[in-house]
């Protein structure tokens, strides 16, 4: 098929921090470079920010090295942390409060802030624009572009207006072909272009397994008199047991907003096990539901989070290209925080790029000399004294590794001369279902606990129905004829959104995707215990629209 093409120096995918922050930065060297950079942003979503979802605590160092004057020009950190509480849930109704000296350093928040990481990427998005950066919103990115020698040469975006069975209709417009002499992808936590490249390049080889939690996050709206802004809210233990592993937070925001959640880590060996009930159980425990009385929810989401650490993360260059951000997984686990990490990780691929352009590269190298940048970098300092921050929770559960954690952090700043690595991947780590136990979750009340649909509605999440599939099955024996003899089919409960159902029907069982659902969270690419499931772009502008996640 015949395509228009657009040629660019680079071309970024993802509006995400740490993309923007990338785009940013290109244009900041390319002024001090005396240069001139043709530099595009594609975003999936409808517009930036739609698709991001983060707690957020954020830690303005990177922004701070970005824009230092961003307080000045209206950056949208408008809560500062006031306080941290930290507690252990013993049960439904009891919790003790852990003393600053016996939970990590690195959750310490002092100088941070609670934002909505949305609102920050449109604002980076005005900033960058500004600048002369091209922002396509609504473009997916569908394929990579290679050369004849393997080398990244840019993107293709999505087709819009195939109907369900991939053919044209009235509306159909073929997508673009990108090119660049370098590419950035910046797509977040699982990206499908990202893991496509880490296979093809083998850049995770040598390295552990990642691994993945999922967040989920509502806003609530609160009595004036029951906010108290800045003040942030850590918890461990309940509802999460079983070996399960994981923690719920509550910040106070800005304008009488609450924000609260729940992370599960998706190595969680009970099939039976719901992640989105284990979240509704969550917020009626006293710690919880003191903040939340009288409130009104008022937004939804999830996402998966990118968090193996050091010992997961991949080589970030080849031929052409870079992954950033959460498509490689620089998120720093012991901070709970990956914002900071993605935007460093974006500004020093971009000075990778200009400094190599400035040179007289032409282009489609394998730019090595990023990883020495990242090597001296504070972002590797942080993630090498908390490589072992997850391994030790995996291994060793909740208290023990998090005593070790706090031990190893606040005396020895990550330095004891231990390692902890996880090698068994979060599919593999599920058990049959006969040989777990069931789990019976209480009906919501629809006052702190909701169902599936109400919550997805909160999302805005839409999809043009008449369009293919965005959720691939490699088998589609597999769901009933393994997934579900062996595992109870856990499809039906690891998605936040209702996707995936065993429908009862005249002709026996069906295996039935809901893919109108999707929040685009990715968990069912990663947990699927066959890894049967790949999930690739929809049509532009599909999937959720947070206002302000």
């Amino acid at each position: 098929m015949e395509r228009e093409s657009m040629d660019f120096d680079v071309v970024i995918v993802g509006a995400g921090p740490a993309g923007l922050s990338a785009a940013i930065r290109l244009m900041q060297k390319a002024e001090e470079n005396e240069q001139e950079l043709m530099v595009c942003v594609v975003e999936k979503g409808s517009e930036v920010g739609a698709h991001i979802l983060s707690g957020a605590v954020l830690d303005p160092k990177a922004l701070t090295e970005l824009i230092p004057d961003w307080k000045e020009q209206g950056a949208p950190l408008n809560a500062a942390v006031s306080s941290d509480e930290v507690y252990f849930l013993r049960s439904e109704e009891s919790a003790s409060a852990v003393p600053g000296l016996l939970f990590p350093k690195t959750m310490h928040n002092d100088g941070n802030y609670v934002v909505s990481m949305g609102n920050v990427s449109r604002w980076l998005a005005e900033k960058a624009e500004a600048m002369g950066v091209e922002i396509f919103p609504g473009f997916p990115a569908s394929h990579v572009l290679y050369d004849d020698n393997g080398a990244v040469v840019g993107i293709q975006t999505g087709d819009m207006g195939l109907d369900e069975e991939g053919q044209a209709k009235d509306s159909f417009m073929p997508g673009m072909e990108l090119r660049a002499k370098y590419t950035i992808f910046a797509e977040g936590c699982r990206g499908h272009l990202g893991k496509s490249l880490i296979s093809k390049y083998k850049l995770d080889e040598g390295k552990s397994p990642q691994h993945y939690g999922l967040g989920f996050k509502e806003i609530w709206q609160v009595p004036a008199e029951q906010h108290q802004p800045g003040l942030v809210v850590h918890t461990a233990g309940w509802p999460l047991t079983d070996g399960a592993t994981g923690g719920g937070y509550l910040y106070h925001a800005e304008d009488n907003q609450v924000v609260c959640g729940l992370i599960v880590d998706l190595n969680y060996s009970n099939p039976h096990l719901s992640p989105f009930d284990e979240f509704q159980r969550l917020k009626h425990h006293p710690v919880y539901a003191k903040h939340l009385k009288g409130a009104k929810r008022i937004a939804y989401g999830a996402r998966a989070i990118t968090k193996g650490g050091l010992n997961s993360l991949p080589k970030m260059t080849m031929p052409g290209g870079f992954l950033v951000g959460c498509n490689a997984g620089t998120l720093n686990f012991a901070k709970i925080k990956g914002n900071h990490a993605a935007m460093k990780s974006g500004m020093l691929a971009a000075e990778t790029i200009a400094d190599a352009l400035k040179a007289g590269d032409e282009g489609q190298q394998d730019l090595v000399q990023y990883q020495t940048a990242f090597d001296a970098s504070w972002l590797y300092d942080e993630l090498y004294s908390t490589r072992n921050f997850g391994p030790a929770l995996h291994k060793l559960g909740t208290v023990i590794g998090g005593a070790y954690n706090t031990i190893d952090q606040n005396w020895f700043g990550g330095k004891l001369p231990f390692s902890f690595k996880d090698e068994t991947p979060d599919y593999a780590s599920l058990k049959p279902a006969n040989e777990s136990k069931m789990i019976e979750y209480p009906k919501p009340d629809g006052q702190l606990s909701f169902d599936k649909l109400s919550s997805v509605f909160l999302s805005n999440t839409n999809h043009e129905e008449d369009q293919p599939v965005h959720l691939k099955l490699a088998d589609k024996t597999i769901p009933l004829a393994q997934n579900l003899t062996q595992f109870n089919e856990p499809a039906q409960r690891y998605c936040p959104a209702g996707v995936y159902e065993i429908v009862e029907e005249e002709a026996g069982q069906k295996f039935q995707i809901n893919s109108q659902n999707c929040v685009h969270c990715k968990t069912c690419d990663i947990k699927d215990p066959a890894q049967n499931i790949t999930w690739v772009t929809p049509e532009g502008g599909g999937g959720p629209n947070y206002p302000n996640m």
